[in-house]
């Protein structure tokens, strides 16, 4: 038998082995591109099935460095790979997409706000901050409730506390001191309802701008999608896909950006940044000609981008979380045998109460009816109900 011979295609390297690297796998399983990922454990999510791991510290240098060696393209499944690797490995000839000095804006809410604010794009009134004086000068502005936010590694609602008053901010002050983490505050924005809007570009330039969703959030996490946005005026919906691609295209982005958004009375305010596939964006698998994680790997492989269209009038994505009961496999019959036409996706990890598992998405013309059954069975698949 002779020797396997890799075949001509491009090697793909995901830094990061959760949801979203396991999801990118099934993309490029379609693609016939050579995938592989670098993760911290076989029990990750995307090394359970992805043929081609490398276990790792996904934010040292050493492994990060000796991974990109073996790949064509560099991308990520999260932010955390620390600015000094990255300028390593680029440094080092590595081909990373998005680029460190892209990266940075979403790794920083520091930087990212700064750059924001010269680009013009409405954001939220916020101010560095070290001292408890700094936040009430800033309070005296703004009005309390303050949001104070860890300049970098929050996510999910962590590293994001709102502050009442003095004594509550002094307490957030004192602890991130303690811990070396620098903090922004925030204005409390007043907000109808949370928006999102992700877009592709690619190093040739070219672009492909998903609708925008509404996101449902509790405690910061992100429970539901509904796409597109129910009721969302046709010129803001066009101010903000507008707003992401300028600033896919200021910030130099190669690969997926999300920009999550605070829909108020006079437009879109930017929250975040992420420039990865996003949960915001799962609801595509099943929603639109071209899912997040196919359209990711067309844009830093540089080849044409896939249609964003919808497949669906609406499709509305439900995060599975775990409950105390971890028997979720032997729910699905129910799930499946009540709603036929509802989407299962699951990450392979082993349940606890509050992490998230899975998402269901279920697509038609009635956004209601299928928020009420995507709903009804992420809280079914979560043992709320027997």
């Amino acid at each position: 038998m002779s020797e396997y011979q890799r075949p001509p295609v491009p090697r793909v390297g995901m830094v990061g082995g959760g949801q979203l690297a396991r999801m990118t796998h099934q993309a490029g399983i379609a693609l016939g591109v050579d995938f592989r990922v670098l993760a911290g454990s076989p029990t990750d999510s995307a090394a359970r099935v992805c043929g081609d791991v490398q276990l790792g510290d996904d934010r040292g240098l050493a492994d990060v460095s000796a991974f990109a060696k073996s790949c064509d393209v560099l991308t990520f499944d999260h932010e955390h790979v620390p600015e000094p690797v990255l300028r390593e490995i680029e440094d080092g000839g590595a081909v990373v997409r998005p680029s460190r000095a892209a990266l940075q804006h979403a790794q920083d809410k520091l930087r990212m706000r700064t750059r924001a604010q010269e680009l013009g794009a409405p954001c939220p009134r916020w101010r560095a901050v070290t001292a408890i004086g700094q936040v009430e000068a800033f309070a005296a502005e703004t009005g309390w409730p303050v949001v104070l936010k860890a300049a970098s590694g929050g996510y999910d609602g962590k590293g994001v506390w709102v502050a009442a008053d003095s004594a509550e901010a002094l307490t957030v002050l004192q602890r991130a001191q303690e811990n070396g983490v620098r903090l922004l505050a925030e204005e409390m924005v007043a907000f109808r309802r949370e928006l999102a809007v992700q877009v592709a570009r690619s190093p040739y330039g070219q672009l492909a701008v998903y609708p925008v969703v509404e996101t449902v959030q509790r405690d910061g996490v992100c429970h539901e999608v509904i796409a597109p946005a129910p009721g969302l005026d046709d010129d803001k919906a066009t101010a903000a896909q507008e707003l992401a691609i300028d600033l896919a295209h200021a910030l130099d982005v190669v690969g997926l950006l999300a920009v999550e958004l605070f829909e108020t009375e006079d437009g879109v305010v930017v929250n975040e940044l992420a420039m990865r596939p996003h949960n915001s964006g799962h609801w595509t698998l099943d929603g639109a000609r071209t899912s997040q994680f196919e359209q990711h790997l067309r844009a830093v492989l540089d080849l044409p981008l896939g249609s964003p269209r919808t497949t669906a009038p609406y499709t509305v994505m439900a995060n599975v979380f775990g409950g105390t009961d971890s028997g979720v496999y032997r729910r699905y019959i129910h799930v499946n045998a009540k709603d036929p036409e509802a989407k299962l996706h699951f990450y392979g990890k082993v349940v606890r109460p509050g992490r998230k598992i899975g998402h269901v998405n279920v697509a038609g013309g009635d956004p209601a009816d299928l928020l009420a059954r995507a709903r009804g069975a992420a809280s079914y698949l979560r043992g709320d109900e027997d």
